[in-house]
């Protein structure tokens, strides 16, 4: 794949994602455009996706996710190879969206014969993540923070979140996840399937 000068290469994660993106309009039947009216992006962008030419963001993906009817995790466990029964800290896979500073840790990823899963999710200093809408519906989530300080509004509750505090909702609408200290929050999300 030819690169412009200066960009660099996808890494082997994002060069899959892209090719699962494709698969999965395909398995579908639907074109570029379809795709772009069911999530509300371009269709430039969905292409500039499926051929890796762009990482794309966790709010990007979770608008697909929410159109092809996967969890964020259940998308990117497909693309990460086989889940284990045991998974060593070394490895599990983590992915960046190095535009919104949110990074995420498969530490339990799905798999077909449970409804669970753990992450474990950093945000930078200042990030501020937004979903306009959950990937699956009545999603269950549980969220524990670990270290920092996490702002985190599901529809028009917004909840002020420091060490040790948990978190626990079903996700029906938007949601916000922020990190308004000087310090990145660390946090543990269990997401269940409802």
């Amino acid at each position: 794949m030819r690169h412009p000068e200066g960009a660099v290469a996808p890494d082997a994660v994002d060069a899959r994602l892209a090719a699962r993106l494709a698969i999965l309009r395909a398995e579908h039947g639907w074109s570029l455009g379809e795709v772009a009216e069911r999530s509300g992006i371009s269709r430039s962008t969905l292409s500039r996706a499926e051929r890796a030419e762009i990482s794309p963001t966790a709010a990007l993906l979770n608008r697909l996710c929410q159109v092809y009817g996967l969890t964020m995790s259940r998308l990117l466990s497909e693309v990460e190879g086989e889940p284990a029964p045991l998974l060593r800290a070394t490895d599990q896979s983590v992915w960046l969206d190095r535009t919104s500073g949110f990074e995420r840790r498969s530490v339990s990823p799905p798999h077909p014969a449970l409804r669970g899963e753990l992450v474990e999710a950093r945000l930078a200093p200042g990030a501020d993540l937004a979903y306009d809408r959950p990937p699956v519906p009545g999603l269950e989530q549980h969220i524990w923070v670990l270290e920092g300080a996490l702002e985190v509004t599901e529809r028009d509750a917004a909840h002020r979140l420091g060490p040790g505090d948990c978190l626990r909702l079903r996700v029906w609408g938007p949601t916000r996840f922020r990190c308004p200290g000087d310090t990145e929050a660390r946090y543990l999300l269990a997401v269940v399937l409802p």
